[in-house]
């Protein structure tokens, strides 16, 4: 048992600490009940809902086909958005500030609009240029692909940054 559970265990956990235990387990999936049993020591079982309500915006989802009678909604975590979402989970922030929380959520879906925004483009680009190419438009062709690149440049500059921000390296 290291210090850091230790210590947990000795008071009563705040919700951002249950939200990671919860986020933590639902990486290889669990059960409803199975977090309330897991948590029941450190917090009340308001607590672990609002924790679980918390968890959902960090990438905790319900698999519906695995809900059991017994057990309740089972957990899973969506790793993309947990991944891009970490430095928000880690962040201490109290747990009564959702609206840091929404922003920080806001801010990522802008980021990933944004990405397949300019990837789409470009791939539109270069289907035209194609388009332009297999009908004998080599002018129209060689704006088109001009585009095309440009569009991909762009999207591999955001990619690079959105991934330093994520803290993807």
């Amino acid at each position: 048992m290291t210090v850091q559970s230790m210590t947990l265990q000795s008071r009563t956990a705040t919700v951002p600490e249950l939200s990671q235990r919860i986020l933590d387990m639902a990486q290889t999936g669990v059960y409803r009940e199975s977090i309330f049993e897991a948590l029941q020591p450190l917090a009340t079982k308001k607590s672990i809902r609002l924790a679980i309500a918390r968890s959902k915006k960090f990438g905790l989802h319900s698999v519906a086909s695995l809900r059991d009678e017994t057990l309740g909604t089972y957990y899973q975590v969506d790793i993309t958005k947990y991944s891009s979402l970490r430095h928000a989970v880690d962040a201490p922030i109290p747990h009564d500030d959702d609206a840091l929380m929404e922003r920080a959520i806001a801010a990522t879906a802008t980021l990933e609009q944004m990405l397949l925004i300019a990837k789409s483009i470009a791939f539109a680009l270069f289907a035209g240029g194609l388009g332009c190419w297999v009908i004998g438009q080599r002018d129209a062709c060689a704006g088109l692909m001009i585009g095309a690149a440009s569009a991909a440049g762009i999207w591999a500059l955001q990619k690079r940054f959105a991934d330093r921000l994520w803290g993807d390296h």
